[in-house]
């Protein structure tokens, strides 16, 4: 017994080797079935949406180029899996070395959106180009958002168990907060800055929702989650 408590731990990174995460992984430890359906599954769907989807690329790639001529894509450190490093892929919709100017949360009407990351970003089309960070087996099509480091570093215990998971590039809680920068803006406007308002009232409400997840994940649940997401889009 003793032994297997040290194994887990060993897997864990140093921050998430608490006693919530540990028993949560054994407990998805208990789902490995799912777990290998649910890359299968990743893998499959990601390399059929790459194909009809690489002209939608190509199109976004041209008018971000013909704009200001700066790079495609944006790649920024998020974290995934068991607290490891990686570099999301982005359609650059935001002036070059945006997070060097400003908050790294965006906010309505930021003033550093270009002209095309606006109409990009309104059909969400910037988390297009995702799709290579779930084939790569970074992310997964449904799983809590990929924060930053600052932000994890905010996460409790609990919040730390969702890491677990890999990452994902839809959730409920991407649905429920997908006009983020209008909750962000009312809190801004009581005097606390972008990052304070994120961490201390949006953050903790997505969390929940991840967290819930979590307890109840599962392939049928994934696919609802994706269709709640094209639905939610397409309004």
């Amino acid at each position: 017994m003793k032994g297997e408590v040290m194994e887990e731990k060993n897997s864990l990174p140093e921050f998430m080797r608490n006693e919530l995460v540990i028993n949560k992984q054994k407990e998805l430890r208990q789902k490995k079935g799912y777990l290998i359906s649910k890359r299968i599954f990743d893998i499959v769907v990601s390399l059929l949406l790459l194909i009809p989807l690489s002209i939608v690329f190509i199109i976004i790639a041209i008018a971000i180029k013909l704009e200001d001529g700066g790079p495609v894509f944006y790649r920024q450190e998020r974290v995934t899996t068991n607290g490891r490093i990686f570099k999301i892929f982005k359609f650059r919709t935001m002036i070059l070395n945006a997070d060097k100017v400003g908050p790294l949360v965006t906010q309505d009407h930021d003033p550093r959106i270009t002209k095309v990351g606006r109409r990009v970003r309104n059909y969400r089309l910037d988390e297009v180009a995702q799709l290579l960070n779930v084939l790569i087996g970074d992310m997964s099509f449904v799983g809590a958002r990929p924060e930053v480091k600052k932000y994890v570093d905010a996460y409790t215990p609990e919040m730390q168990t969702t890491l677990l998971l890999p990452a994902g590039v839809t959730s409920l809680a991407a649905i429920e907060f997908r006009h983020e920068a209008e909750k962000i803006a009312k809190w801004t406007e009581q005097g606390l800055s972008v990052d304070e308002a994120y961490i201390q009232h949006i953050l903790p409400e997505k969390m929940q929702y991840n967290i819930d997840y979590l307890n109840e994940c599962s392939l049928k649940k994934d696919i609802a989650i994706m269709v709640k997401t094209v639905i939610a889009v397409l309004k």
